[in-house]
């Protein structure tokens, strides 16, 4: 679905359009107010301080107070109205990006983790902010009409000078913004990447030291710290630029308003009570034009945010399918009841180039691919968030494409644990138990995968404390406790993807044994893409995928007898 920046902007308008109304009409209040108050006090010196009358200046006091009582309240309500609305905004855009980047069928867009998340943080709330730009914008608007209006009551020229200057200003500000605005969506842009790789960065810290790799990340890092610095100056620059030309031309025209005033004042055209009511409007305008000449360079940074949440929202779907209801999904947590059969005809796919692979009910089948970049491929395939065309062949899920399958079905039904997988803040058990599950399977899927060791470690067992990215976990037990989240969802179909490469070979060969226990029966069926020895020595049976194809099949023990090259790629 096709969306744009100023569609996310004009749909926040209108899901919000009362409070946005509400706080609109008070900040004009508010405004209407504040422009009366010198005014006000011009007529107090009028009527009241040069005709030395006590009864006029004490009620003139009374109507003076009463005023600043209603501005003062009708700013605080307004502020709170707007307040609110914005909060409700900024929740929605970002639940709205949070469920389409964890939509099932996955999204096609080229920015990293770390930009997602800042667009689903950041840019989420600052294109809320537009609902403050219009109530603002309404309220500057409304003291310069009243202004104009008091001051072409007081003197016809005086007020020509703002009616007519006005607009002139309101041009110079429309002819920067949309300057403003490609300066500041490129410094978002550079901020949100930047933000991407340091996620990233932190995510892969271990691995860095591993390899030795702290420098080179740590340049690249800096690097584009200093691109998203640039961004930044040369935004910090155009506003710098673009206010002082506003306030300088805003508080000349105050100014050339007060010079005109004293001039009639000395001439007699105009009362000291008058005098004082146009120096009062005239410092009064100077705020409004600020006020108003700031909006510009905010709606800028609205504008670019919205363009980056409309980037994420409007992505298309990777694979087709129908989208998945997740109050249903909530309610409605066992897997489908439909055959765990599996089976792949002439897919091709990355460096998969049209293998054949079949899993009927009740077996559990190795696959044994000599490139990774088979096996990535064949996962992917398998975990449904590549797009399939028919060309590119057919997987079918219980004898049925699954392009005719609600995509809902085909989620329950097949399980991809992937080798990388992630973990997340909480417990060991929040991280086992995902769905609704009995304690006896979350036992089972704990001693399968061998997590035993690990909650026995702790005193708190399997409500020890895991950090986020389960960074305060070890690889191989980060490994575990994902495995045993796969087999506590107890999916009709299960692929592994190298589960133990973390793992010792004593743990190892008990994990194989327990995944083979639990997997058991008709109702379940399990591939594992892995060249472990010791999990394909429970297999059924073994496939072998090189270059693309399957050039072998049989049993692990048949294979390592008369195949040299899968003894010596898999028995080394």
């Amino acid at each position: 679905m096709a969306i744009s920046g100023g569609g996310v902007l004009r749909r926040a308008l209108v899901r919000h359009r009362a409070r946005m109304i509400g706080s609109s009409l008070l900040f004009c209040l508010h405004q209407f107010c504040e422009t009366m108050v010198p005014v006000a006090i011009g007529i107090i010196v009028s009527r009241a301080v040069e005709t030395g009358d006590v009864t006029a200046m004490l009620l003139s006091l009374v109507g003076l107070a009463a005023l600043f009582v209603v501005l003062s309240f009708a700013y605080r309500i307004g502020a709170r109205i707007i307040v609110v609305a914005i909060e409700r905004e900024a929740h929605l855009l970002r639940v709205e990006v949070a469920r389409t980047v964890l939509d099932p069928r996955g999204i096609d867009t080229e920015l990293s983790a770390g930009e997602l998340l800042t667009v689903g943080t950041s840019d989420a709330e600052k294109t809320s902010w537009i609902l403050d730009v219009v109530a603002r914008s309404a309220s500057a608007t409304t003291a310069l009409v009243v202004t104009a209006v008091a001051l072409l009551v007081v003197d016809v020229p005086l007020g020509l000078a703002v009616v007519i200057g006005t607009p002139l200003l309101l041009l110079v500000l429309q002819w920067c913004a949309p300057v403003l605005t490609r300066a500041a969506t490129a410094s978002q842009i550079e901020i949100a990447r930047v933000s991407g790789l340091a996620t990233d960065l932190v995510g892969g810290v271990r691995p860095l030291r591993g390899i030795g790799g702290e420098g080179a990340a740590a340049r690249r890092y800096a690097e584009a710290s200093r691109r998203a610095l640039d961004a930044t100056l040369r935004l910090a620059r155009g506003n710098s630029a673009y206010l002082g030309l506003s306030a300088t031309v805003g508080s000349l025209l105050a100014a050339g308003v007060a010079g005109g005033a004293g001039y009639l004042a000395l001439t007699g055209r105009l009362t000291l009570g008058e005098l004082v009511t146009v120096v009062g409007l005239a410092q009064f305008l100077v705020e409004a034009l600020s006020s108003l000449s700031r909006l510009p360079g905010v709606t800028a940074v609205v504008r670019g945010s919205a363009d980056r949440v409309a980037t994420v929202l409007g992505a298309p779907p990777l694979v087709e399918g129908a989208v998945p209801d997740p109050d249903a999904a909530a309610t409605d947590a066992r897997p489908s009841v439909r055959a765990p059969r599996l089976d792949l005809h002439a897919v091709a796919h990355g460096s998969l180039r049209g293998i054949d692979l079949d899993v009927a009910p009740g077996e559990t089948v190795g696959v044994v691919a000599y490139r990774p970049a088979d096996a990535e491929s064949l996962v992917s395939v398998l975990s449904g968030q590549v797009p399939l065309d028919p060309s590119a062949g057919r997987v079918g899920v219980g004898g049925t494409d699954v392009r005719e399958l609600p995509l809902t079905e085909v989620r329950r039904t097949v399980l991809v644990e992937p080798h990388a997988a992630d973990l997340f803040a909480g417990t060991v058990r929040t991280n086992i138990v995902t769905r609704a599950a009995d304690e006896a399977r979350l036992d089972a899927a704990v001693t399968a995968s061998a997590v035993t060791d690990l909650i026995d470690l702790h005193e708190a067992g399997l409500d020890h404390p895991v950090t986020d990215r389960g960074a305060s976990l070890s690889g191989g037990q980060r490994q575990r406790v994902a495995l045993a989240r796969a087999l506590a969802a107890d999916p009709p179909l299960l692929v592994l993807h190298d589960p133990t490469t973390a793992v010792d070979s004593v743990t190892e060969h008990a994990i194989a044994d327990g995944i083979r226990t639990l997997r058991a029966g008709p109702d379940r069926a399990t591939v594992v893409v892995s060249t472990s020895p010791a999990l394909l020595a429970v297999t059924d049976r073994v496939v072998v995928i090189d270059d693309g194809r399957v050039v072998a099949r049989g049993t692990h023990r048949s294979l390592s007898t008369t195949d040299p090259t899968y003894r010596e790629r898999v028995l080394r």
